[in-house]
């Protein structure tokens, strides 16, 4: 089982994140991260999902989304064909930065950032793979780690331009 990233590029309409996620729960596909906002072109929504499975499944699973009358196109990518990231937030109590310099020294090794500090607790941001997230989450559970959030996947491609951008291109 191989962690794989579909893009999904379409119109913003209700109910499409409805049909998609239909697809993925028919197979018995459990979504592990998923993150949508606008994407460079105007008008155009972009999904990314991230599941495992096997790569025919995952092929299949991008055929029946690109089915969709609101969706314009779905790319299947692997993890080498993508540059990505996520964001992570972690909240502590302020007395463990104050007064146990180890939390500190944990932040700069992570070469994580103190996004706020108030007399309660301080939160702190992580950037990076979900392997780099999850190595702080497990640091900082040792000094009372009061919340804990990890964003979807966002992606894009290693190529010079957006995918869409071309397939539109060809076919207007």
């Amino acid at each position: 089982m191989e962690l794989y990233t579909i893009t999904v590029f379409s119109e913003n309409q209700v109910g499409i994140l409805n049909q998609i996620a239909n697809i993925f729960t028919r197979r018995g596909l459990n979504i592990e991260s998923l993150s949508v906002s606008p994407s460079s072109i105007e008008g155009v929504h972009k999904f990314i999902i991230t599941c495992r499975s096997d790569r025919a499944m995952m092929q299949r699973v991008a055929r029946l989304i690109e089915k969709r009358v609101d969706v314009l196109k779905a790319y299947l990518y692997t993890d080498s064909e993508i540059v990505y990231q996520e964001i992570a937030l972690y909240k502590v109590p302020a007395d463990q930065l104050l007064d146990n310099s180890n939390v500190e020294r944990v932040i700069r090794e992570h070469n994580a950032r103190i996004l706020e500090i108030t007399r309660q607790y301080v939160i702190i941001e992580k950037t990076g793979h979900t392997a780099d997230t999850d190595a702080l989450f497990q640091e900082l559970k040792h000094y009372g780690l009061l919340q804990f959030v990890r964003s979807g996947r966002v992606a894009v491609t290693k190529g010079t331009e957006e995918q869409l951008t071309r397939f539109l291109l060809n076919h207007t």
